[in-house]
């Protein structure tokens, strides 16, 4: 073997290597190249496994995408959760599609699109808690947070990126803040993100 081959061998392993740094899992949709929004919504998160994490972690996403300057508009958790509250149309529009969404894996545009024009967004952004807890792994004393993300655009109700990822973040005597842990996941996360 030269050594040119050699070096262009050892150049491509050493970046494969690099890349395999990423997220857990992550999925883009070929539309993602063409779609930019300007403005987005993002949907209270289901905290349902965690509820303790509810008031974190609205407030944290919206924090961090604001942070990118991406967007012209960011509708955020807490925003949406209080008019969810006061706005029967509203209510029922998410609570319908966020149901078929569960249920039948179906992400109606009708729904969808009536979400994107009550927010005055391109976008949706669904938010799961998956971890956050406190735990111990193999002797190891940890707080872990988990999250899963999937962008939808609203006109279509096509899924543009679909993430997965966890964090977390070793202690001896002082537990971590999983709100913070939660932040640079979320950081992560975005960071990969289509905008």
């Amino acid at each position: 073997m030269t050594k040119k081959k050699g070096t262009a061998i050892l150049t491509i392993l050493l970046l494969g290597l690099l890349g395999c740094g990423g997220l857990r899992y992550s999925q883009v949709a070929p539309e993602a190249k063409d779609f930019h929004p300007q403005r987005i919504a993002v949907l209270p998160a289901d905290t349902t496994a965690f509820p303790e994490a509810k008031a974190s972690i609205d407030r944290v996403f919206a924090e961090v995408l604001a942070e990118q300057k991406w967007f012209t508009d960011i509708v955020g958790g807490e925003a949406i959760g209080r008019r969810l509250e006061t706005d029967a149309e509203f209510r029922q529009t998410v609570t319908e599609y966020l149901a078929k969404l569960q249920k039948v894996s179906y992400s109606d545009p009708e729904l969808s699109s009536r979400i994107g024009a009550l927010t005055r967004t391109e976008a949706l952004l669904l938010v799961q808690v998956d971890y956050w807890k406190y735990t111990t792994e193999d002797d190891t004393k940890m707080g872990k947070v988990g999250i899963s993300i999937t962008m939808i655009e609203a006109k279509t109700g096509k899924t543009i990126w679909r993430a997965v990822h966890n964090r977390a973040s070793d202690y001896m005597i002082i537990k971590p803040d999983l709100p913070d842990v939660a932040r640079g996941l979320i950081r992560e996360m975005i960071g990969q993100m289509p905008h």
